[in-house]
């Protein structure tokens, strides 16, 4: 049953999906824990699956999200992808994308393992496909644990289709 249901999710996907490629998006930056965490260096490696809702500028897709901090945080996730895309090059991204977060040091608890990713980038696409955006995420419980501090990060990022 488990195998049919994939199929058939696949499927569809597929049938949906219009000849617009994946994208691999490798992102530097820096976290802002505020008053409460240790700040440092992030990395972010995201991956954007094949649109499955492409209108003229608009699209969206699945995606997922692993980031590490200097400090040893970690967040894994996994959702929705908009991207407005216009004819000269330039885009703007959303996501978002919740998941699970670990801190690598104590001050930087998020009050929860569970936690929300939201992400806003303004990007310029160049004709060969790559691209280069600059973005600024949110992590946050939403509220959902007592203590929610949230945490943010601004980074520059590259784009890779395949």
């Amino acid at each position: 049953m488990t195998r049919f249901c994939v199929a058939v999710v696949s499927s569809l996907l597929a049938l949906s999906a219009p000849a617009s490629a994946q994208e691999l998006t490798f992102a530097l930056g820096a976290t802002d824990f505020g008053e409460g965490g240790e700040d440092s260096a992030v990395f972010d490696f995201e991956y954007r699956h094949t649109p499955f809702v492409q209108k003229r500028v608009r699209s969206h897709a699945f995606g997922a999200n692993a980031s590490v901090s200097g400090e040893g945080d970690v967040f894994i996730g996994a959702g929705l992808w908009t991207r407005w895309q216009w004819d000269n090059g330039w885009f703007i991204d959303s996501s978002l994308m919740p998941g699970l977060f670990e801190e690598g040091t104590d001050g930087n608890d998020l009050g929860s393992s569970f936690e929300f990713r939201s992400l806003l980038g303004l990007g310029y696409q160049f004709d060969n496909g790559r691209a280069v955006s600059a973005a600024i995420s949110h992590k946050s419980n939403a509220s959902l644990a007592d203590d929610n501090p949230g945490m943010n990060s601004y980074s520059i990022r590259y784009h890779v289709k395949f």
